[in-house]
């Protein structure tokens, strides 16, 4: 598929474009995506990153991680891969178009979001591989890189960037994705969005309903998924903010993280070229 970004010109992100893949593609051409898995009990969070990559058009997807935690994920999932990862993350080769790390991870993450990192990989990093690096965040900014997205909630923002204030959000994001050399999205009811070259964008298309447990997991994997497919990290962090919010503002009350997988599709169809123009809101 071929997404091309949208957004007015106060910065507010507006609609993504979607133009179908050509008639010859491949599951091969369309990008693979790599989610770390949780540890054993703990792979929901993965798995929900790893389900929402495959539906926003990632041809292949791959959770890897321990054996313990795989059978769990086989319990659950059939289109999605499992890896089991060693030691020297051979798996994470030349042929893995973008990864996730961090929903479920666990605290003892740190060495491979670093392992990870030293792969040359665009990589999309949330909750455990952030809150890993409290404290020695100076050690996650000196490897990160203009393909690399960070995603963190505010509270998650303040551990990695003890010394930048909250009080102004966009102040706070551009600082942040310039100190740290990787895009860094700043979740909240407003989504703030920076480059490390300056480029800033806001979404203010969500949905209260979003305000669940997993959302965020769904989050990252729409990331990846459309990072995979060979968007670039500020483009794909920018349409994934935008997508996540149409989920919310589809799903409405008693939407669940388990349920916005279900919405994907739909959301996708309004994006269509041939949908009907409206460039803030939904297409139903």
């Amino acid at each position: 598929m071929g997404f091309t970004p949208n957004s007015s010109s106060d910065g507010t992100i507006l609609r993504p474009l979607l133009v179908p893949p050509p008639s010859d593609a491949h599951k091969y051409s369309r990008g693979h995506a790599m989610v770390w898995s949780g540890p054993v009990l703990h792979t929901g969070a993965s798995r929900l990153s790893a389900q929402a990559a495959l539906a926003v058009g990632a041809g292949l997807v791959t959770l890897i991680g321990e054996r313990p935690a795989l059978a769990e994920h086989a319990a659950h999932v059939t289109a999605i891969m499992l890896r089991e990862a060693d030691m020297t993350l051979a798996c994470v080769d030349d042929r893995v178009t973008a990864l996730a790390i961090g929903p479920g991870a666990g605290a003892s993450v740190r060495q491979a979001v670093l392992q990870i990192l030293d792969r040359n990989v665009p990589t999309i990093f949330d909750a455990d591989a952030l809150t890993a690096f409290e404290g020695n965040s100076a050690s996650l900014f000196g490897v990160t890189g203009p393909t690399d997205v960070m995603t963190p909630h505010i509270g998650e923002f303040r551990s990695l960037f003890p010394d930048i204030s909250t009080d102004n959000r966009a102040e706070a994001v551009r600082r942040a994705a310039d100190r740290a050399q990787c895009v860094v999205l700043l979740k909240g009811s407003e989504t703030w969005v920076a480059a490390p070259d300056g480029r800033m964008l806001v979404n203010h298309h969500a949905s209260p309903w979003l305000a669940t447990a997993g959302s965020g997991d769904v989050l990252t994997g729409l990331i990846c998924g459309l990072m995979a497919q060979g968007v670039t990290a500020f483009d794909a962090a920018c349409m994934g903010a935008w997508l996540h919010g149409d989920i919310g503002v589809r799903g409405g009350p008693g939407l669940t993280a388990d349920n916005m997988i279900g919405h994907i599709p739909l959301v996708l169809r309004g994006c269509l070229h041939d949908a009907k123009k409206h460039g803030s809101g939904s297409c139903t």
